[in-house]
């Protein structure tokens, strides 16, 4: 594959066709009734969807963005970002998991960042806690794998202070836009139509970088976004449509998928940003519900009841 444009036109058809087949394989491999919850209209839904989104997503991501070109060989590019595409969603699915399995127990029940915490205070470790570690664990490892992008002030080689900064805000870029999009998981459709929006902006860079392997928009970033997108798309009518629910384990993967391709594609100025972006909306979802928001703004009201039942 030569161009940005064809790998991510590769690992997005690899994300909708393996969304389809991981969703069919998880179904038939569970036990009776083993994914079955209630969504928040009392409906019995399935979990599948969160281990398929979570390899589907990781899966298509990790394979657009591998290496394959003569000219990559040795380079640690785009093999550094298949690996921590595949590192995020496989992980942080994992954990997601366990959180959807293991989190119904009262004891495990808590309320936000500051609910989990209070119960740790009193003694509880909820499932809710072992994920904020192990998500956080999951994104210090992946952006790790990550390439440097921009240079030290003033021309110098990136020192251990510079590549420390880099490695803090890449891994919490990844962490935060896992919690992130799993905090928007709370109607049909509304984390995978995020995961979406989230992805957009890396496909139209893929899309009007038309350049061959080597050239620097092709580190892997867009179609790492691109596989995730890929894997929404293929899932997003049977959340729409009640079927299914994706989960923690679902928006976890997706959201430390996306921000694995956001990380790559940015500098520590990039990176900063982004993770300002991510801490402000997370502090807020502390104190006002994003429910609650969307219903009094028309226009997301409207983009997050499409294609939803009535």
């Amino acid at each position: 594959m030569g161009s940005v444009s064809e790998r991510s036109a590769v690992a997005a058809g690899a994300g909708v066709v393996l969304g389809r087949v991981a969703l069919s394989a998880v179904r038939k491999m569970a036990t009776a009734g083993a994914f079955e919850r209630t969504n928040y209209r009392g409906r019995r839904v399935s979990l599948a969807a969160g281990p398929a989104l979570a390899m589907a997503t990781s899966v298509a991501g990790g394979l657009g963005a591998a290496d394959r070109g003569r000219g990559d060989r040795g380079r640690g590019d785009r093999g550094n970002v298949s690996a921590a595409a595949l590192v995020a969603g496989l992980g942080a699915g994992a954990v997601g998991l366990y959180d959807d399995m293991a989190g119904r127990r009262p004891e495990h029940h808590a309320k936000g960042f500051r609910g989990h915490l209070r119960a740790l205070r009193e003694g509880r470790v909820t499932t809710g806690l072992v994920k904020v570690v192990g998500v956080s664990a999951v994104g210090l490892i992946a952006a790790s794998m990550l390439p440097a992008r921009g240079a030290a002030p003033h021309g110098r080689r990136p020192g251990r202070a510079y590549r420390a900064l880099d490695l803090a805000l890449g891994a919490g870029v990844i962490a935060g836009t896992a919690n992130l999009v799993n905090l928007l998981d709370l109607r049909p459709g509304r984390a995978l139509k995020a995961s979406l929006i989230l992805a957009t902006p890396a496909i139209l860079d893929a899309l009007w970088g038309q350049g061959p392997t080597d050239h620097p928009r092709s580190t892997g970033g867009s179609a790492v976004a691109a596989g995730a997108a890929g894997a929404a798309a293929a899932l997003l009518a049977d959340d729409l449509a009640e079927r299914t629910m994706i989960g923690d384990s679902g928006a976890n993967a997706i959201g430390a998928v996306l921000g694995v391709a956001a990380a790559a594609r940015s500098g520590l100025a990039g990176r900063a940003a982004l993770l300002t972006g991510i801490a402000a909306l997370t502090a807020a979802s502390e104190r006002v519900s994003f429910t609650e928001v969307i219903e009094a703004t028309p226009g997301l009201r409207h983009l997050d009841r499409l294609g939803r039942r009535a």
